[in-house]
């Protein structure tokens, strides 16, 4: 088991910028890729980017490149998703995921946080 626990969302003006973590603790946590999604509650969740176990690879979405930096300290157990120039779309609850390989499913993630709040105004 992994347990995972999302940190750092919160209320932010429109071109401002956040950092959220996802800590994890239980089995070897530097064996698995760390995907994070979000979730508005009139969308379905939505895939934001990830990194493999490695730190070495990363994927975003279309709509977050460019914008958002996904990051791992393996010997902290953290992950890390630097947001800027957030947009009001980018309001969402976020969710950090663990699985075995860098992919776009939210399926294919075996373990989840329980989410972070992010609220951007305009």
């Amino acid at each position: 088991q992994v347990q995972l626990v999302e940190s750092g969302g919160g209320l932010v003006q429109a071109g401002g910028s956040l950092r959220l973590s996802c800590t994890a603790s239980g089995r070897t946590f530097s064996g698995y890729a760390i995907g994070w999604f979000r979730q508005d509650p009139e969308k379905d969740r939505e895939f934001v980017a990830a990194i493999t176990w490695s730190g070495g690879g990363t994927h975003y979405a279309d709509s977050v490149k460019g914008r958002f930096t996904v990051s791992r300290d393996n010997a902290k157990n953290t992950v890390f998703l630097q947001m800027n120039s957030l947009k009001p779309a980018d309001t969402a609850v976020y969710y950090c995921a663990a699985g075995g390989a860098v992919t776009v499913v939210a399926g294919l993630y075996s373990y989840w946080g329980q989410g972070t709040q992010v609220t951007v105004s305009s």
